[in-house]
């Protein structure tokens, strides 16, 4: 259910994005802001809550962020302006940075067989599909029936269930060891992600060479030779590099920025093409990316089993081609005018590869990492879906900018461009995959996972 709410605010958001531009008169990057406020945020306190959940136990951080996140869903369906709006959804990704990585959490802690773990995070990862498929059309139909604001109602319901049936049925864990808060890594992170989102939405209107955003991409760059210096001499870092020695680990981050920069990126360019430039309203907008989202319902939990049954190599290197399939046939043929069957093919594939590539990710994330340190682990993986979700709306709406208030075929040019970088990012999805998923980058995962539950155990045994 905290999947549901998270995965269903994000899919609604998007279908309503040119009602909020109109109704609160509003530009693209108003509109960037409005995504990216929420997944920054996330993103920056992700593994903050993962090792906060670890040390004073998760079922309490997950019931604090429900009420967090549902109370903020209240305050964005009352803002009066963009900047009350951001503000809320900047709290509303509080609550939520304190929910799927912990539920993963206890996911992970609750079914300690490997085949169970991955055949119940192909039914999580589901849930994503479910809120695709869900969201077009309930928001469309919201939106065009009561407003924008609606769309944020929903999330009250939802949140209060869930706050019941975990107070009544989720159990009570937390790490053997307590883990130590790292406010300097916390601080780098924030203006890493920060820094760097910045600069690139207000490059088209400040330009690349002006002064704030030269200082913003240099700030990011210290940020981030700052926690490569830092982190590895704490005793408890924010961001355990030593998971990078895994070869699979590694490749499941980098392969969660890239498909999760893909959705950001298809999300934000079709929902403005549906509605601005093939003139649809947003219920009928919605139900033209219902294939999409039917696939990835459609193929989570089948990817979840195909991880139990043979690994992750081949939902990997399938996602992989579908993503990029979608977003080449888009980039050869996009247009005012584009064929509705071609659309629906293009919307199938993306739906296909979305849905495949979720459960390896997360799975590879947290098998063979001690139990201890499940939540810092399941938030890398969380923290790379939102950074790559976040880029991904970042520069592609850097990119369609200057081309949103223009002429239909200005819009489509720009699109297509769009869709080029899409399909960069399904290509990355299917190297990785075949580069960390093979004998060798198993190797690096059994000697990883070796060597930080043996340091784990001395570390307990001196405390």
């Amino acid at each position: 259910m905290s999947l549901l709410i998270v995965s269903l605010d994000n899919t609604i958001l998007n279908v309503a994005l040119p009602s909020i531009q109109r109704d609160l008169h509003t530009s693209v990057s108003g509109l960037q802001w409005t995504v990216d406020a929420y997944t920054l945020v996330l993103a920056s306190l992700l593994m903050l809550s993962g090792s906060t959940a670890d040390r004073v136990g998760r079922r309490r951080t997950f019931q604090v962020g429900l009420v967090i996140f549902t109370a903020a869903s209240l305050l964005c369906s009352l803002a009066p302006g963009l900047g009350w709006l951001v503000v809320a959804r900047m709290l509303q990704a509080v609550g939520g940075s304190m929910l799927n990585p912990v539920a993963m959490s206890i996911i992970s802690n609750t079914f300690t067989d490997p085949r169970e773990r991955a055949r119940a995070i192909g039914v999580w990862s589901g849930v994503v599909g479910i809120s695709m498929a869900a969201g077009p059309i309930i928001g469309g139909a919201l939106v065009e029936s009561a407003g924008w604001r609606a769309i944020f109602w929903l999330n009250v319901p939802i949140g209060l269930a869930a706050l019941f049936l975990t107070r009544r049925y989720v159990p009570e864990s937390r790490a053997p060891r307590a883990r130590r808060v790292d406010p300097v890594g916390q601080g780098l992170v924030i203006v890493l992600l920060v820094a760097l989102t910045y600069a690139i939405i207000e490059s088209p209107n400040l330009g690349w060479t002006s002064p704030v955003v030269a200082g913003c991409a240099a700030a990011a760059l210290g940020a981030l030779l700052g926690l490569l210096w830092y982190e590895p001499r704490r005793a408890d870092p924010l961001i355990d590099l030593r998971f990078f020695r895994s070869a699979p680990f590694s490749g499941a981050t980098v392969i969660a920025v890239a498909a999760f920069a893909g959705l950001g990126g298809f999300l934000f360019v079709s929902s403005l093409y549906l509605q601005d430039v093939r003139q649809l309203d947003p219920l009928h907008a919605g139900l033209f990316m219902l294939p999409m989202a039917v696939m990835a319902l459609l193929t989570a939990p089948v990817s979840g089993r195909m991880v139990a049954s043979r690994g992750p190599r081949t939902p990997l290197l399938l996602a992989g081609a579908a993503l990029c399939a979608s977003a080449v046939l888009q980039a050869l043929t996009y247009s005012e005018h584009l064929p509705v069957s071609l659309l629906v093919v293009a919307y199938l594939l993306f739906g296909t590869g979305f849905g495949l590539v979720n459960a390896p990710i997360t799975n590879t994330a947290v098998s063979g990492m001690p139990r201890a340190q499940a939540g810092v682990a399941a938030a890398v993986a969380s923290t790379s879906r939102q950074t790559g979700q976040s880029l991904g709306v970042a520069v592609i709406g850097a990119l369609m900018a200057g081309e949103v208030h223009t002429d239909a075929a200005a819009f489509t040019d720009a699109a297509r461009t769009a869709w080029w970088i899409i399909a960069g990012c399904g290509a990355a999805v299917l190297v990785m995959g075949t580069l960390t998923s093979g004998r060798w980058a198993r190797a690096t995962a059994q000697r990883t996972a070796k060597r930080l539950a043996a340091e784990e155990t001395k570390e307990t045994v001196n405390v």
